[in-house]
Formats: C-alpha cells, sequence, structure tokens
C-alpha cells in the first residue's frame, strides 16, 4: 500500500511538471538576438515579443513586442530620405508602390555611422508544425542615439564635407519614404529545437537615417535638405528562449 501511495504522488508530481513545463497554447511569449550582415555593414538585435494565438487551429500568431537595434559601419552611403522628392508620390501607402525619382537623389557618404535604435513593435506569424514556422515584424515607433560622424555629401555636382552628421532621433513607421529615422523589420524562417530553444534564418530589411547639421541638398524645388536614409538588404540568423 505504501509503494503504491508513493507511485501515485510521484505519478501525479510529474504530470503536475510537465505541465508547468508546457507553454500556454493561448499566449506566447519569448526573447530573441538576431545577427545580421549586408554591403559595407551589419546589425544587431536583441527583442521580446509577447503574443497570442488565434484561429481555431492555432497556427496564427500576432503580438507586440520591443527590440533594441543596433548597426555599424563603414563608408555607408545615404540618399535623399523626404519622399515627396525620392518618389513620384507621396501619399501614405501609394507611396510603396510609386516609382522612384532619381535625378532628386544627392548621396551622403557617412564615414562611420553607428546607430542605435529601441522601438515598439508588431509581429506575425503563421505555423506550419509544431517544428516550423514563418515570421514577420516590423519596428512602429521609438527613438534611437548613436555616433556622430563626418561625412561627405555629393549634391547637385559638387562635393562638400560635413564634419558630424548624426542618427536621427525619433523614429516612426508611416510607409514607404514616409518613414521617419531609424527603423528594422525583418522576414525569417523559425525552426523550434526543442520546447524553449529555436533558430531563425533572417532577412532584415533595414532602414538607417543620418542628418547634416552644416551642408545641406538644395532640392529642385528650392529647399534645403539635411536628412539622408540607408536602405539595407541584410542576411542574417537569430536565436530565440520561450519563456
Amino acid at each position: 500500500m505504501k509503494n503504491s501511495g508513493m507511485l501515485t504522488i510521484l505519478l501525479m508530481a510529474g504530470k503536475l511538471v510537465a505541465a508547468q513545463q508546457t507553454p500556454n497554447s493561448q499566449k506566447h511569449q519569448w526573447a530573441d538576438f538576431a545577427a545580421t550582415v549586408g554591403k559595407a555593414q551589419g546589425a544587431a538585435a536583441v527583442s521580446y515579443v509577447y503574443a497570442w494565438r488565434l484561429g481555431k487551429r492555432k497556427r496564427l500568431e500576432a503580438g507586440v513586442g520591443a527590440r533594441f537595434t543596433s548597426m555599424l559601419g563603414e563608408k555607408v552611403e545615404f540618399i535623399t530620405a523626404p519622399a515627396r522628392l525620392a518618389r513620384t508620390n507621396a501619399t501614405p501607402f501609394l507611396v510603396v508602390f510609386a516609382g522612384q525619382q532619381i535625378n532628386n537623389w544627392d548621396t551622403l557618404v557617412v564615414q562611420r555611422p553607428f546607430v542605435n535604435s529601441l522601438n515598439l513593435t508588431a509581429n506575425f506569424s503563421y505555423h506550419f508544425s509544431s517544428r516550423w514556422s514563418a515570421l514577420f515584424n516590423i519596428d512602429l515607433v521609438g527613438f534611437s542615439f548613436g555616433r556622430k560622424s563626418s561625412a561627405i555629401l555629393n549634391s547637385n555636382g559638387t562635393t562638400s564635407g560635413e564634419p558630424a552628421a548624426t542618427p536621427a532621433a525619433f523614429n516612426a513607421l508611416l510607409t514607404g519614404d514616409l518613414d521617419y529615422g531609424n527603423l528594422n523589420s525583418e522576414f525569417s524562417i523559425k525552426y523550434q529545437l526543442n520546447q524553449r530553444w529555436a533558430v531563425r534564418g533572417i532577412y532584415q530589411f533595414l532602414f538607417t537615417e543620418y542628418r547634416t547639421n552644416q551642408v545641406k541638398q538644395t532640392a529642385p524645388d528650392g529647399t534645403l535638405v539635411d536628412r539622408f536614409r540607408n536602405k539595407a538588404n541584410n542576411l542574417g540568423a537569430g536565436f530565440s528562449y520561450t519563456f
């Protein structure tokens, strides 16, 4: 009888521990680290996400989070940022599909860019199985800080030196070239190694923005431009831990 009682207690304790270790099927939270590389630059990001499983089969997932991204490079090219100059149509959402006005672009070559951004994020994923899923995330709003850097502005056929270009301080997702500041977005495929750990293959689209202080582009309409943007298509990998 004593042995039967002890066995029953052990079985119940095992079920309790297993239940505590099983993630909530309705909610999902994880921390993630990612590293990517691209032309003349690289980036690293740390993020936290809290998400909800949606649908009858719980394959869809949507959540919110926060992400800290650092971008580092050498002699990186930034082009004219304002959408009214960079695109043929600056209407929100339509700007994404508008043509590019390359004739309006000037180039700011930032010698040693280093930008840190902290942004709120939107996160979406679809689970093909218990192991495989596809993810998309994008920065929404936040702030940035980073290193001042010397830069060279190639504008209207002339070259001018900028002694201290500075990273944009405010970030906001406004669609396409209407965006402000430094924004990170990722498409990735995720593989769940076990109940807690997962790895990802990442395609990253990263907006980084610097502003000039002493030299400026003179736009065709006569206005002065001090905002310049780098759009990077990076590849990388990441790993995450589910709480």
